[in-house]
């Protein structure tokens, strides 16, 4: 597996998380079980977790591809902490981070995004007879494979989607 091009804590949605920015994808783990259901363990001498378990809810980990992200933007949160928000069309995922760290993330992330969605068509101006028109780049079947894969091993798709995507990728080479 790849390295990430950055990795951080943050607190999403309540939860404290381990984020990690790659070429392709941000992805974030939450879990573990929280200071405030410990402390109330160990007060209780045990008898709150074994009521409730200590199975943390809200946990496990999520991903984002970075084609499917549409935006990503700042906004102060107290003295001391930005809120990254990273918007797709599945929603919007608020990272809560220190000042500095949140410039660091928007910059990474727009740099990855600007990357993702760089299809850079030239339309003719009207007034001209037949300007050229720069071709459509070439997919790079390799690389989607090597996604789909990556995906895969993520547990995000199944096995059989697997295959199904990959038949697919190999037919159109």
């Amino acid at each position: 597996m790849t390295e990430p091009l950055m990795s951080f804590k943050s607190h999403i949605r309540g939860k404290n998380a381990d984020v990690a920015i790659f070429q392709d994808r941000v992805e974030w783990n939450r879990g573990g079980v929280s200071a405030a259901k410990l402390t109330a363990g160990f007060i209780t001498a045990g008898m709150s977790l074994v009521a409730t378990g200590v199975r943390p809810s809200g946990s496990g980990s999520e991903m984002i591809p970075i084609r499917a992200i549409t935006s990503v933007a700042t906004k102060r949160d107290g003295v001391l902490n930005t809120i990254v928000s990273v918007a797709s069309s599945s929603g919007e995922i608020p990272f809560r981070v220190g000042h500095r760290e949140a410039a660091e993330i928007k910059r990474v992330l727009d740099g990855l995004i600007l990357n993702a969605h760089n299809t850079v068509v030239n339309i003719p101006d009207p007034g001209t007879a037949s300007a050229p028109v720069s071709p459509t780049p070439t997919p790079d079947y390799g690389q989607q494979l090597v996604q789909l894969g990556q995906l895969r091993d993520a547990g995000v798709i199944t096995e059989e989607e697997f295959q199904g995507k990959k038949t697919e990728l190999l037919n159109r080479m």
